[in-house]
């Protein structure tokens, strides 16, 4: 049994496409790469996740130790290997500098409700946020999951306070579904269908969400 045709995948609910290691190319936007992760980013993601303005809002602690960012590491290269899916190291199209990451994501998070579809996370380092950055490199993951994933529909997890995220999440076709918990902390489930990010760029308009002042960052 191979893992496109595994049935206890928990949100394989639909006839998945064959994928090949063509699928897994590196992405490229306007002023972006996004490239499989790799050995090499070690000390990128090091340096990153030491940075409490980054793992503040985003993993509500303070910096992690070498060996976690290890771990992590791991994780995601065996998360390409096992499910042809993951995180994208993002640089800078021009310089080559690491802005952060995003990712196509099946975590089996311990979550209530659980998280029944493919789940979106992104990150950017605080120097480059603000810039447009995290919205064109989560563009291109989401083009992705609809053009070789075909997934019909993606979900992601966002945990109070951090407004941008919201507005970003929205602006890419995420909408709430569900409040839920995780690791014994409300968070807010979102789920976006598929091509809903085109809809929303060419509007140009989101409608207001009852939950705008709740919902923060994607976790990652």
């Amino acid at each position: 049994m191979t893992v496109e045709n595994a049935s206890w995948l928990p949100y394989r609910r639909w006839k998945p496409v064959q994928r090949d290691r063509g699928s897994m190319l590196d992405l490229t936007t306007t002023r972006l790469t996004l490239r499989p992760v790799r050995i090499e980013d070690f000390d990128d993601l090091a340096a990153l996740w030491a940075d409490v303005r980054f793992t503040r809002p985003i993993a509500g602690r303070g910096p992690l130790t070498t060996e976690e960012v290890w771990f992590r590491l791991l994780r995601d290269l065996g998360h390409w290997q096992a499910l042809g899916q993951g995180n994208w190291s993002i640089r800078l199209k021009d310089t080559g500098a690491y802005v952060g990451s995003v990712g196509v994501l099946d975590y089996r998070r311990a979550c209530t409700p659980p998280m029944d579809a493919p789940e979106l996370g992104w990150g950017v380092a605080p120097m480059f946020q603000g810039q447009g950055l995290a919205r064109e490199a989560l563009d291109a993951a989401l083009g992705w999951c609809d053009r070789v994933l075909k997934a019909p529909r993606t979900v992601c997890m966002i945990d109070p306070p951090n407004a941008p995220s919201l507005k970003l999440a929205e602006r890419t076709g995420f909408r709430p579904y569900a409040d839920g918990t995780y690791q014994d902390k409300a968070v807010i489930l979102l789920e976006r269908w598929a091509g809903e990010a085109q809809g929303v760029v060419a509007g140009g308009s989101i409608s207001s969400s009852p939950n705008v002042e709740r919902i923060v960052k994607i976790a990652c």
